[in-house]
């Protein structure tokens, strides 16, 4: 699922609902007569569409990935940054119930299947991750005799 904000919504409707009509990819300079956006604001959009994998661009045109992608859509990049941390966090939390089967996880096993694994996180992000499932108490760090291991954490009653 990809997360966007409510203008990149409207820009990637815009470009789907063109080349609908024009059967083709779409002309970068009509697509910005029919938005009416500042230009740094078009740009800055359609560069995150594009990171995103929603639209290509090549020679002028862009053309709408795939149209049945299931979008989410939020308000601002905020709440897009949240929404896109908790997706990571419960892809992680998975992660670890798989190599671990319940049990601890080796830390280098962890940040190996987290950088280079399907999710491909940047050192920081990586860490960020780790810090706030331990902070909200999903994971907790234990140190073995072999070296540190992340493990769920055991459910709390309240």
């Amino acid at each position: 699922m990809k997360i966007i904000t409510r203008k990149e919504n409207m820009v990637y409707r815009e470009i789907r609902y063109m080349q609908l009509d024009l059967n083709a990819p779409v002309s970068e300079e009509m697509l910005k007569r029919n938005l009416d956006l500042p230009e740094h604001e078009y740009h800055d959009i359609v560069v995150s569409l594009e990171k995103k994998g929603l639209i290509s661009r090549k020679n002028g045109r862009i053309t709408a990935g795939n149209p049945g992608e299931d979008v989410k859509v939020m308000e601002n990049q905020d709440e897009v940054r949240e929404a896109e941390l908790n997706q990571i966090e419960e892809e992680t939390l998975r992660t670890i119930k798989e190599l671990g089967g319940g049990g601890p996880v080796p830390r280098y096993l962890l940040e190996g299947h987290l950088l280079y694994g399907p999710l491909r996180l940047s050192t920081r992000r990586m860490y960020n991750v780790l810090l706030s499932l331990e902070n909200k108490k999903l994971i907790e760090m234990v140190v073995l005799d072999q070296g540190e291991y992340y493990r769920p954490s055991a459910p709390h009653d309240s």
